[in-house]
């Protein structure tokens, strides 16, 4: 329903994302929660009211995927597919304590929608482990002939991947929030942050302090962003009467800022500044940043708020995810431990564009190293 009460109709066919999870045997046990077109990273809605966090239902379990990474946190599923334009998985598994991936672009079949937000968005999976998560990304991989974009097969599953110690590997530390955002990295995360990284160091592997050359990233991001939300807004129908305040603000702003002529000069710009990001890995394996910067914000977010105020709000929450989705690099989310607040913290590790692979390699010898995955809310049982 895309968290909104316009009219929809009824799908007559399966996604091909669900489609392959269907043929691996796969039960689909039904739909969860995201906010009103998938546009924030906390999951309330006027059409479903608001989804809560089972480490605490006071505060979100984030989002847009939010509904998936509640549901795998409370135990009610052991993994979950979700989408992510601009860390809307990375964002819930950082909230609920769990091991979200987004993707390459092209990694995982866009079918029947096309491409998402413009390119920014991809699907990807939520899972309580680093194995459950490749096997998910295994079972869903695969571009279609109708897809734009496609990675190369890995060779090597990823759920063998993940089971594989990894070779000593050069790892750049970065705490840097992009240009254009005002954001503070908390205690809490500050510490989970440095304590991975002397986890990886004691493991061997060389890390370094480098920063990304983010340039004007952010504001690309938000302009691509702004038109895939005009361009959903006007696909589903374009009732004001029926969405939100923010909604209609956001898609007003992507029609009236960015033209057409500007959306296809702004994708053409992705690639340059894609490659420019990429420069940081002519000399390291693997980026590790923060998640987030805190803990899981009140359970309604910015809900209700209009598109200004919200927006301020998102974007200090989750500074260090949307690049990713210009590049179409992967990142994942990783566990970092348990905060003073009781709630989860969290870690992001990027490679290069189809690196996958390497990413689960990492995250399960860090997972060995300190079983952050064994952390779950009372709720899930143990």
């Amino acid at each position: 329903t895309q968290g909104t009460r316009l009219p929809l109709p009824v799908a007559g066919a399966d996604a091909e994302i669900v489609r392959r999870l269907r043929a691996a045997g796969g039960i689909p046990i039904g739909v969860t929660n995201v906010p009103e077109l998938c546009i924030q990273p906390w999951t309330a809605s006027d059409a479903n009211g608001v989804t809560r966090n089972p480490w605490d239902p006071s505060r979100t379990p984030g989002g847009s995927s939010g509904g998936s990474a509640a549901a795998v946190a409370a135990g009610l599923v052991p993994f979950a597919t979700g989408s992510d334009g601009g860390g809307s998985i990375r964002i819930p598994a950082a909230c609920c304590g769990l091991v979200g991936m987004k993707p390459s672009r092209g990694r995982v079949s866009s079918q029947p929608f096309g491409e998402m937000w413009m390119g920014l968005s991809t699907y990807g999976t939520l899972a309580r482990t680093v194995a459950d998560s490749a096997l998910l990304l295994d079972v869903t991989s695969g571009a279609t002939a109708a897809d734009e974009e496609r990675v190369a097969d890995p060779g090597t599953p990823f759920s063998e991947a993940s089971h594989r110690l990894p070779a000593r590997l050069r790892v750049a530390v970065s705490r840097k929030v992009p240009p254009g955002v005002r954001a503070a990295l908390s205690p809490d995360q500050a510490n989970a942050l440095d304590r991975v990284t002397r986890l990886l160091a004691g493991a061997g592997h060389r890390l370094v302090e480098r920063d990304p050359d983010y340039g004007a990233a952010g504001l690309e991001f938000t302009a691509l962003m702004l038109a895939g939300i005009h361009a959903d807004y006007q696909r589903l129908g374009g009732r004001p009467d029926l969405v939100e305040r923010h909604t209609r603000q956001l898609a007003a702003a992507g029609r009236t800022a960015v033209p057409p002529r500007l959306r296809s000069w702004l994708k053409q710009r992705r690639h340059r500044s894609a490659a420019r990001l990429a420069t940081l890995w002519s000399d390291v394996d693997v980026l590790l940043t923060p998640c987030l910067s805190r803990t899981a914000l009140p359970a309604e977010g910015g809900y209700g708020r209009g598109a200004i105020r919200a927006f301020d709000l998102a974007s200090r929450f989750t500074p260090y995810t949307p690049a990713w989705n210009l590049t179409g690099q992967p990142a994942l989310a990783v566990p970092a431990g348990i905060a003073a607040d009781g709630l989860p913290t969290s870690v992001q590790l990027v490679g290069r564009h189809g690196s996958e692979g390497l990413l689960y390699a990492l995250a399960g010898e860090l997972e060995a190293l300190a079983p952050f995955a064994g952390d779950v809310p009372a709720l899930a049982g143990r």
